[in-house]
């Protein structure tokens, strides 16, 4: 293997092993829910958005928070819709 290959695959590895040198600024994803599939959606001038119905009603659901967690730190973390009511 060529010596400029292998250092190509050696910084690859570095650079997957630090994901905040990444910042996702437009995301679209399907992602497989327990009752079906969703297009979850992210910009950072917009935020998160999911086809799910519990979004629709809530503007927040599980699909979102998983890919946030899962992306974190390559996209801008919004402060979760508070619950009134919620203790």
């Amino acid at each position: 293997m060529q010596s400029s290959l292998i250092g190509k695959i050696q910084k690859a590895k570095r650079y997957s092993e630090e994901p905040e040198r990444i910042n996702i600024t437009e995301l679209t994803s399907t992602f497989r829910g327990g009752n079906g599939d969703y297009e979850v959606s992210y910009s950072e001038s917009g935020g998160w958005s999911c086809t799910c119905e519990f979004s629709q009603s809530w503007g927040y659901c599980s699909h979102m928070i998983a890919l946030e967690k899962l992306l974190t730190p390559m996209v801008k973390i919004a402060a979760a819709p508070s619950i009134e009511g919620a203790a």
